[in-house]
């Protein structure tokens, strides 16, 4: 059926469930992340710890919500912290293959 004013997006029919969705299309990233993770992590352990590091890091970037103050210190805190991750994994994959 469709809207009298000619529009049939849902973003304009309920523009509050805008947030919702954002929030349900976060988590089913980082669910997908976990999944692939421990996919990777039965076959290849290396590579499947940081897809699993990185499904978290996702999940919690979902979550920003709030005081825009607190979300931009929150959101440097986890680039800072994805980055430092990523970091490591690389080390310890370059130990570990003896590069």
């Amino acid at each position: 059926m469709s809207d009298p004013g000619g529009t049939d997006e849902i973003e304009d029919v309920d523009p509050g469930l805008a947030g919702a969705r954002t929030e349900l299309a976060w988590t089913r990233t980082a669910i997908s992340f976990a999944a692939v993770g421990v996919v990777l992590l039965r076959h290849h352990p290396l590579v499947g710890i940081p897809v699993l590091a990185l499904s978290l890091l996702v999940w919690e970037l979902g979550r920003l919500r709030g005081n825009p103050a607190t979300r931009r210190a929150r959101h440097l805190q986890l680039i800072t912290a994805g980055i430092t991750g990523i970091a490591l994994a690389a080390l310890v994959i370059t130990l570990a293959t003896g590069w």
